[in-house]
């Protein structure tokens, strides 16, 4: 079995098309189906199977495939240490942060990871939490802010707790129903329209989860955004929104509500694959991350609806 053969195989699986996948690995097709044969032999078992025109992978296949995903992923991490040790190239750091943590958290602490260390390549992607999980078990991030799960968090992470962040409503109009202490309670929104997050956004399941506890199924105006439409939608009158206050430090036009407690509050934590040893640069950015959370702390200037754990 050779690495290369475990390429070939992952961009079929991927792809589900031998030719495609040829392109994506830059070879003929002809040469991919012949090191996946080498590689069926070696194994003692096919791989791929066509059903009705298309290729599915077999039992076998289904079982090699998060194995060689991980190893894959394993060689770029050890390749990519000892090129930064020996200086042969400069090193990278893959970051992933949800949309309200990549427009808040994440600039002032990729300012200073840039001041101190200008010729590290530094690649961010955003998205929800699930997303971000799902590109740290695959290898394709070093490090992600995220919103820890109800259920707990994926074993196959490490996930450390570093602040908690509240909820609040977000409208144009006073929402009529708010108490004289300017705060509402989850079930004052049992009759509100809301704009609602698309799925796999944390928001979302924080949202339906909050408003189920309450004993209602909350009533979407708008469902499907992100988070730039949703504020948007908010702005336009469409509906409320239950966000992170940080995410409205910008909106002049939005109506910020608190919620009475206990309110709806969520865990920020910073996480990355348990079983890949960080490189370099990964854990020199988590250094900065948690002395900046931690300067944060002790001059007082956490943002608003953000506590320390």
């Amino acid at each position: 079995m050779q690495l290369h053969q475990l390429r070939y195989f992952v961009a079929v699986a991927e792809v589900r098309h031998f030719t495609q996948a040829a392109d994506v690995v830059g070879i003929t097709q002809p040469s991919l189906s012949k090191q996946i044969h080498a590689l069926e032999a070696d194994l003692g078992a096919p791989l791929f199977e066509r059903v009705r025109g298309n290729i599915a992978l077999t039992a076998a296949g289904e079982v090699l495939l998060p194995l060689a995903t991980r190893i894959l992923a394993d060689v770029e991490t050890a390749t990519r240490e000892v090129q930064e040790l020996v200086g042969l190239r400069r090193g990278r750091v893959r970051l992933g942060a949800t949309p309200s943590l990549a427009t808040s958290l994440a600039p002032p602490v990729l300012r200073r990871f840039r001041d101190a260390h200008p010729t590290v390549d530094l690649r961010v992607e955003e998205g929800g939490s699930q997303d971000l999980v799902r590109d740290l078990l695959h290898g394709d991030l070093d490090l992600a802010l995220i919103i820890m799960p109800g259920q707990g968090a994926d074993p196959g992470l490490r996930v450390d707790p570093i602040l908690r962040e509240s909820l609040v409503v977000a409208s144009v109009d006073e929402v009529p129903t708010a108490s004289a202490t300017g705060e509402l309670r989850i079930t004052d929104l049992r009759d509100q329209p809301m704009v609602m997050f698309r799925e796999g956004y944390d928001l979302r399941d924080a949202t339906i989860q909050a408003c189920r506890e309450a004993g209602f199924e909350p009533t979407f105006a708008v469902d499907g955004g992100e988070m730039d439409a949703v504020l948007s939608f908010v702005e336009a009158g469409l509906g409320i929104a239950l966000v992170p206050g940080i995410v409205l430090a910008r909106r002049p036009g939005v109506r910020i509500t608190p919620l009475a407690p206990p309110g709806v509050r969520r865990t920020i934590a910073v996480a990355r694959r348990r079983d890949v040893v960080p490189t370099h640069a990964g854990r020199e950015l988590r250094r900065i991350l948690l002395d900046y959370i931690q300067s944060a702390i002790d001059r007082d200037e956490l943002p608003p609806g953000v506590d320390p754990l």
